[in-house]
């Protein structure tokens, strides 16, 4: 395969699959916004949504204070917003439009009608009258892509660099979602006056670390857990109320969990290993010591050594591998 329709293809899957996290992490917010909080607690909730897409320079510098209209605005349809979901369905669109040839004709005429329906969606001001129902649909026509995409193409090089995108773009937004929502609270839940958690306080007849409010505490671990559709997933796993070490671990080492870390790493490997070619070996190795080390990991080492620095270190390796791949495979990326 060219590298160029190589690269068309990784881009077209890593944009759609950017498009629904940010819907994801956006409905989550807005949603929360919605329950009885403070004023200075609701604009957090939204500095941090753009901390975790490292865009909280740029949002300063053209809109000022933080407010749910002005973030939803910025993140919807900012045409100068990069990571925008308007700019990432037409990057979809376009990186489609470039081989359509590849492409079966239900992959490509999915991914032209969510464009064509999101421009009017915008024009009408569909996200402002009603911002859930319309997170859903981007999250929907997300679903409705990958699905198309398994059930109608030939599983061949051009169906492992869709699958690579995704995975790899998923795996990044899941361990920054991670990082900056715990980050956010780490020193209190897992950072007590004896190394104690929260829980382990609790456990033992404490007061809560901080006098957290045990209600607010429920909203905040389940809206971490619906933005990656794991709050019914984690009922059934851990069938007991909602501790932030057990979140930590369904999403970053349970392989059975369609978004965490290791299920991530898995499918990159498992696609990268599919169209491995000679110049690919020191790039296969880092996604497989990748996948091992989140295989035979164990929560409780991952926080005793503080999750912020395991997530930051995840993040750099999942970008070196990205590097990899497009040196391996695409078109170089320019300095």
């Amino acid at each position: 395969m060219l590298s160029r329709t190589a690269d068309h293809l990784f881009w077209m899957a890593r944009y759609m699959e950017r498009a629904e996290n940010t819907a994801r992490m956006l409905d989550v917010n807005y949603q929360t916004s919605l329950l009885p909080q403070s004023a200075d607690a609701a604009e957090q909730g939204w500095k941090g949504l753009l901390s975790i897409s490292e865009l909280s320079g740029d949002f300063a510098s053209r809109y000022g204070a933080v407010t749910a209209r002005s973030v939803m605005e910025y993140m919807v349809s900012d045409p100068e917003n990069g990571s925008s979901i308007r700019n990432c369905l037409m990057a979809a669109r376009e990186n489609a439009r470039a081989v359509r040839g590849t492409l079966t004709t239900e992959v490509w005429e999915t991914q032209n009608q969510t464009w064509l329906e999101f421009q009017r969606m915008v024009s009408s001001g569909a996200f402002l009258k009603d911002p859930g129902a319309a997170f859903e649909w981007v999250k929907f026509r997300s679903h409705l892509s990958r699905g198309v995409t398994v059930g109608t193409m030939l599983q061949d090089d051009a169906f492992h660099f869709l699958r690579i995108g995704s995975f790899l773009e998923r795996a990044d937004n899941t361990a920054r979602l991670l990082d900056v929502k715990f980050h956010a609270v780490e020193s209190e839940f897992f950072g007590g006056p004896d190394g104690m958690s929260q829980s382990q306080s609790q456990s033992q007849g404490d007061a809560p670390v901080g006098g957290r409010d045990v209600e607010y505490d429920f909203y905040h671990w389940s809206a971490i857990l619906r933005s990656v559709s794991g709050f019914e997933v984690y009922r059934k796993v851990y069938r007991n109320v909602i501790r932030p070490e057990k979140v930590a671990e369904l999403l970053i080492l349970r392989p059975d969990m369609p978004r965490s870390l290791a299920a991530c790493t898995q499918e990159v490997l498992s696609n990268l290993t599919m169209i491995a070619n000679e110049q690919s070996s020191e790039t296969l190795r880092r996604a497989g010591r990748l996948r091992a080390d989140l295989q035979y990991g164990r929560i409780d080492e991952i926080l005793a050594t503080g999750l912020h620095a395991y997530l930051t270190q995840f993040l750099e390796r999942v970008g070196t591998l990205g590097v990899g791949i497009s040196r391996d495979f695409l078109v170089p990326v320019q300095p």
